[in-house]
């Protein structure tokens, strides 16, 4: 019984761990930004609040903010414990502190916080 416990957790942490990469595809909208332990505003920086990234299944990626759209790649660890933007030769680098089918916080220790939802399909 105790054998049949331990590969049933294991078994949900191979599951949980192998769909992280497919449950980051779709689109996400920033909900939430923190600096230095500060809340910024983010309709204030962006001047609007419709900023969103979208994750496609073959490492493509788009930004949009307001009425701006701008391409690059993604990728993610193996651990999936790190996000990488790779936008023009230049990645960056997001350390995923949580992640579930519609919640995503990364930080990046230049930019700060970031959290988002996912949006319907």
């Amino acid at each position: 019984m105790r054998k049949l416990i331990l590969a049933f957790v294991f078994l949900i942490g191979l599951s949980a761990s192998a769909q992280t990469s497919k449950e980051l595809i779709g689109k996400w909208q920033l909900v939430k930004w923190t600096k230095n332990g500060k809340d910024k505003n983010i309709q204030q920086y962006y001047k609007t609040d419709q900023v969103f990234q979208v994750f496609k299944e073959n490492g493509d990626f788009e930004s949009l903010v307001g009425d701006e759209s701008h391409k690059a790649k993604w990728k993610m660890s193996k651990n999936n414990k790190e996000l990488t933007i790779i936008a023009i030769l230049m990645p960056v680098k997001f350390n995923i502190d949580y992640f579930d089918t519609q919640k995503r916080i990364i930080t990046t220790p230049q930019l700060g916080t970031f959290e988002y939802k996912k949006l319907a399909d």
